[in-house]
């Protein structure tokens, strides 16, 4: 299985978006989706607390996986249910069940709040994907397990670690799964798995878990597991707020996957079930946005195709560039050439413009030009009082790559608010955006 993560804890597409994007997964050589929907999912009753405003809508739901099952992508939805929960701690109403009272990052596993909750969070996201044969329970990060006080007792009490408690959780999330939903099978992420002995693994969660793993294969073969998945990126890896996909990293990332796909065989009795194309749009519920998808999509595309031709061949290159309406890439400077019949081709070219001219074009203007510095200096804009004979010399220059940039800005933001809710737009503006054209926008008024 090749699975393509969709991370909707920012900058979730609208349903509209998605319809453009199945049909090319599919093309690429994807045969399913991870979904991580967090706050976007419709939660009801005493869930609805955690639905952003811009949450999909229970038809949502059921179209993206009418879309999926039209393209032959399977659905594994991802709940996150250990670390990774601010979306759900940050609320008032559960903060009492944080490891650490002061973070927002954890749950603790001792109150028995805890698990009920997340019976109620699971039983709802389980309901609306009834053709899932899959789920993901997320279980990476837990930051400042056993730093709470509950742990520290608990640890004391049972001579146990955090390794142990760690696995005593885990196993009640998949107790609760095995028993009320026959036959669903679960994916973890392995990172918090790698501390843990064989032995341990063994005992706890063999019989019902695949790890999506790295270079741990020879421990998890010796703990009995059978079968095993792996994760890659295609984007969303290389910074927390970055803007622009590096191809060359992420291909090099696919490359190495495949060595390893390739010596499995002889190096542990695992089957190699699938992998994870992680494509992560926050680093957390509270970072900032990174690479958003339309950018991340050549990435997708090479990273995808490298995986079903066993390298980035030729054949593997000129489908990319086929598919994507390309001319051709440049995997070093990380461009790519042509005008692209993509989904979000005008938002990957336009970021492409923000992101190598914006800051660069205004910055020169405002810190190069020396009449600016002379006669409009922060003390003459304070103060207000100038030579209009020396201000005239720059005047029309700024005037101009004023409106220049201002006419392509809401360009941009139609073409984002196509794609996106208002929340996205505004972040990204924000973000990418306003930091510099505000300082044009200030000496524009200030000129005028």
């Amino acid at each position: 299985m090749r699975l393509v993560h969709l991370d909707l804890k920012g900058a979730a597409p609208r349903v509209s978006y998605l319809e453009q994007v199945f049909p090319f997964l599919s093309q690429l050589g994807a045969n399913g989706i991870l979904i991580e929907y967090e706050d976007m999912f419709p939660f009801k009753g005493e869930l609805e607390i955690l639905r952003s405003p811009y949450a999909y809508s229970e038809e949502d739901i059921e179209r993206i996986q009418q879309l999926a099952e039209q393209h032959k992508l399977e659905v594994v939805p991802l709940v996150q249910t250990f670390g990774h929960v601010e979306f759900i701690l940050k609320h008032e109403k559960y903060q009492h069940l944080r490891e650490v009272e002061r973070f927002p990052n954890s749950f603790n596993p001792h109150v028995p709040n805890t698990l009920a909750l997340l019976k109620s969070i699971l039983a709802q996201v389980i309901e609306k994907h009834k053709r899932s044969t899959w789920i993901h329970i997320g279980a990476d990060e837990v930051f400042h397990l056993g730093e709470g006080m509950d742990s520290k007792n608990w640890m004391s009490h049972n001579k146990g670690d955090v390794g142990t408690m760690y696995l005593k959780h885990i196993k009640e999330v998949l107790a609760f799964l095995a028993a009320q939903y026959w036959g669903l099978r679960v994916l973890m992420w392995d990172d918090m798995l790698r501390k843990i002995s064989a032995g341990a693994l063994r005992v706890a969660l063999v019989a019902h878990t695949c790890p999506t793993a790295g270079p741990f294969l020879t421990k998890y073969a010796e703990s009995g597991f059978e079968s095993v998945w792996f994760a890659s990126a295609f984007k969303g890896t290389t910074g927390p707020a970055q803007t622009w996909t590096p191809l060359s990293y992420h291909l090099k990332n696919h490359l190495s996957w495949l060595k390893v796909m390739q010596a499995l065989p002889r190096l542990v009795p695992l089957r190699f079930q699938g992998i994870v194309l992680t494509g992560w749009q926050r680093y957390d519920h509270y970072s900032v946005l990174c690479e958003l998808l339309p950018v991340g999509i050549p990435s997708l595309a090479i990273c995808l195709q490298t995986l079903v031709n066993g390298g980035f061949t030729e054949e593997a290159k000129r489908k990319v560039l086929d598919i994507l309406g390309l001319e051709s890439v440049q995997l070093e400077q990380s461009t790519c050439e042509g005008r692209g019949a993509f989904p979000g081709v005008e938002i990957y070219h336009m970021v492409e413009q923000v992101n190598g001219h914006l800051k660069e074009s205004i910055l020169k203007a405002l810190e190069e030009e020396s009449a600016i510095k002379g006669w409009f200096s922060p003390y003459h804009r304070k103060r207000q009082f100038g030579n209009p004979r020396n201000m005239e010399s720059f005047g029309s220059k700024v005037l101009k790559l004023h409106e220049d940039w201002e006419s392509f800005v809401r360009d941009l933001r139609a073409q984002l608010e196509r794609i996106y809710f208002p929340d996205t737009v505004e972040e990204w503006m924000e973000e990418n955006v306003n930091p510099y054209l505000d300082q044009l926008r200030d000496l524009v008024r200030d000129y005028q």
